[in-house]
């Protein structure tokens, strides 16, 4: 008698139930940063909700499609893309941050600028302006 490999038996029974399960969590994880670019305030916001949320999406995604390709020359092709975009994108977002901060935009501070009237929006402005 042989002995099981990881790709046989009941693995391979239970593979497409993990790899849908894997997929359906980073569409899940995409979905709700694409939703934090429509929620957020502000730049720096943004794009931490966006990268935060993309990477482990695209992670669980390519994790997904590892299992339906099986052990393959393919699955290692996609480790490191995984690999990739694990390093790729913190990078980016890191390096978008500074310009961002060079350029001089600011983060919002003190709250939702949804909630707050005319009023207060232009004391802050005025008192932002000042404290520079």
């Amino acid at each position: 008698m042989t002995e099981p490999s990881l790709f046989t038996g009941t693995f391979t029974e239970i593979a497409p139930v993990i790899a849908m399960l894997l997929i359906s969590a980073g569409i899940f994880f995409i979905l709700i940063g694409s939703i934090g670019i429509l929620r957020l305030p502000d730049f720096f916001s943004r794009s931490h909700a966006v990268s935060k949320s993309d990477t482990l999406g695209i992670m669980c995604v390519i994790a997904g499609l590892m299992i339906v390709e099986g052990s393959s020359l393919n699955s290692l092709k996609l480790l490191l893309v995984i690999l990739f975009v694990f390093l790729a994108n913190p990078i980016g977002t890191h390096a978008l941050a500074r310009a961002a901060i060079a350029k001089g935009i600011r983060p919002v501070l003190g709250g939702s600028p949804w909630n707050e009237t005319d009023e207060h929006k232009t004391h802050q402005s005025k008192t932002t302006r000042s404290n520079r």
